[in-house]
Order: structure tokens, then C-alpha cells, then sequence
């Protein structure tokens, strides 16, 4: 069976962006992870299904994801109860395919899609 493990995003404030998808999203983190050599630091934040999210920061890469990151939140009203309380950017709506969502930003300007 093939699934997959985790996305990865690059950041500049761990630390924020931690704090963020745990308090929004109910990710729970692990232990900041740390390689000196390199100046290499993350954390792997685990939602309640068992899906991934890697932060990670290091001197030179720019924060961001160029795409989006989906998290499905298991009703509509949650939906537009998050998409108002962190200012949705696009939506709550259904879209052509038969999604309904909505676009937030984190506080890095990664897009976060909220679906049901």
C-alpha cells in the first residue's frame, strides 16, 4: 500500500508556525529536532488521523509551500467556522468539482485549504 507520509513546509519562525497548526488545526507535535552542523531545525506535527506536517528551518531557504496544504474538517460549519475566525481568502464556497472550502493563509502565506 502507498500513501503518503507528509508534506513539508520551510519557515523562518518555527516556533509561530508550530503554534499556529496546533491552536487551528489540532496538530500535535513531537520533539524540536535539532542538527547543529547544518542549522537545521524542525518538528513533526501529527494530526488525529495519523497525516504529517514537517516545519522545518534552516539559514538561506525561503519559507513556503508554492501550492496548498488540505485539511478536511469534517463539516461544512467547521468549515466556516474556521474560514471566519482566520479570514478566509477565498470562500467558504462549493466549487465546480463539488468541493466545499475555503482558503486561509498561515502565518507564513502558505495557502491551507479547509475542506469538509
Amino acid at each position: 500500500m502507498t500513501r503518503i507520509d507528509h508534506v513539508a513546509l520551510w519557515t523562518d519562525d518555527l516556533e509561530r508556525l508550530r503554534a499556529w497548526y496546533e491552536r487551528w488545526l489540532g496538530g500535535r507535535a513531537g520533539a524540536r529536532y535539532e542538527n547543529p552542523a547544518h542549522g537545521f531545525s524542525s518538528y513533526f506535527l501529527e494530526f488525529e488521523d495519523g497525516a504529517r506536517l514537517e516545519l522545518m528551518r534552516m539559514p538561506g531557504r525561503e519559507p513556503g509551500l508554492r501550492a496548498h496544504v488540505a485539511f478536511s474538517l469534517g463539516s461544512s460549519g467547521r468549515v466556516d467556522e474556521l474560514a471566519a475566525a482566520l479570514g478566509a481568502v477565498d470562500g467558504p464556497r462549493t466549487t465546480g468539482d463539488g468541493y466545499y472550502e475555503a482558503v486561509v493563509l498561515d502565518p507564513d502565506g502558505n495557502r491551507v485549504e479547509l475542506t469538509i
